[in-house]
């Protein structure tokens, strides 16, 4: 490492990516008993959907390229059952760019000066799915910052429109953290699903990546608000994070079996330069992979992006994903004059592409690799909405 911290007695590595997957990443070749039992821990997965935490541990610690095939194997043979080849289409759109909180990871935050922000209004955002729809899409997704100016009273009035003019979707909401109440009023309006990334199921790398104010704990108790109330959820991390540890991927496997969400959104840490992070180095597309098949074993029937921060890193990173597990993706349908300002991460890709150039591009990248779209609404297989 190049310098340490000491957290619960625990020596912690700073400004050191080479902290997961240390076989992966140094291209090791592993004996064959060492081999062999990998495999065995991943058929006991794909069988049996967990494992204790030294067998994950175990997994992680001495996974090696040789190993990984064979994992992404398993992982799409579970997929195939429920799913078969299919990837199910959601329209992204990003709604505004303003953010109260402070995640030192993310080029959106409200400590990041100098970026043109912006907020869609709600005309903006009802011709944003009238276009959607007219292509086929019949998931939408609004993702934004934790902007206080969509109050519940404004997000209410959004939902019914939608939800009156187009009656055969599903509406997915990503804007954060936010009371209860106000998730049963936005579930009362019309709203099925919703995505809030448990980021990471680390106490200690949970702090690291967050200013003081933001709570660990509160993020859990969201999801799990979430559930009860009977949204499809959607949780997820991030893989490469500065200090990670392979025992805090034990923790997020752990931490998405007993959440059991409907949705898991596994993507790379990319290093952001205007942020706190600057300087680290970013997840890799291989680490990504592993963790998508691992949730994939562990959770069979869940609904797992190919998200576009993996196209980011490998252009052919989301179609890999898809060989992995992955069974959703999202094209953005946001203006296209707002796409570049929302940079959570820096270089992303298609900003300028017009939705529908989009939509024929992403069939177009499903089928390269033997996968169909899906333009249905895409339910988790057995969910049904509780009313």
């Amino acid at each position: 490492f190049f310098c340490y911290y000491i957290y619960n007695n625990t020596r912690v590595g700073v400004m050191d990516m080479n902290t997961i997957f240390d076989k992966l990443e140094n291209d090791y070749k592993n004996n064959s008993k060492v081999s062999d039992k990998i495999k065995y821990l991943i058929d006991k997965l794909a069988q049996n959907s967990n494992l204790e935490k030294d067998e994950f541990l175990y997994i992680l610690d001495n996974i090696s390229t040789d190993e990984t095939s064979y994992l992404f194997k398993k992982a799409y043979e579970v997929k195939y059952i429920y799913y078969q080849n299919r990837v199910y289409l959601r329209a992204l759109i990003e709604i505004s760019s303003y953010c109260n909180m402070g995640c030192k990871y993310c080029g959106i935050n409200f400590k990041v000066k100098g970026i043109k922000r912006y907020r869609l209004t709600i005309e903006e955002i009802v011709r944003s799915c009238e276009i959607g729809y007219g292509l086929g899409y019949r998931t939408f997704v609004m993702q934004s910052g934790e902007d206080s100016y969509y109050t519940d009273e404004l997000l209410v009035e959004m939902l019914r429109i939608i939800k009156d003019k187009f009656k055969d979707v599903r509406i997915t909401l990503s804007i954060g953290e936010r009371s209860k109440e106000s998730y049963q009023k936005l579930f009362d309006a019309g709203a099925d699903r919703y995505l809030l990334r448990h980021e990471t199921a680390s106490r200690r790398l949970y702090e690291h990546i967050h200013p003081s104010f933001m709570s660990f704990d509160n993020r859990r108790e969201c999801l799990y608000n979430l559930k009860e109330i009977g949204y499809q959820v959607g949780a997820g991390l991030m893989v490469g994070l500065p200090t990670q540890t392979n025992e805090d991927l034990v923790k997020d496997l752990q931490f998405l079996k007993k959440l059991n969400p409907e949705m898991v959104g596994i993507g790379p840490y990319l290093c952001h330069e205007d942020t706190e992070l600057k300087g680290n180095a970013s997840g890799t597309l291989k680490q990504t992979l592993i963790m998508v098949a691992l949730t994939r074993l562990i959770l069979p029937k869940a609904l797992l992006p190919a998200t576009t921060a993996l196209g980011t890193l490998d252009e052919l990173g989301r179609e890999l994903a898809l060989s992995a597990g992955a069974n959703v993706m999202m094209p953005n349908i946001s203006p296209t004059e707002n796409r570049a300002l929302y940079e959570i991460y820096q270089n992303k890709i298609c900003v300028d592409d017009k939705s529908e150039f989009s939509l024929k591009n992403i069939e177009a990248k499903i089928n390269s690799v033997d996968h169909v779209i899906d333009l249905g609404v895409g339910d988790y297989i057995d969910f049904e909405r509780n009313e």
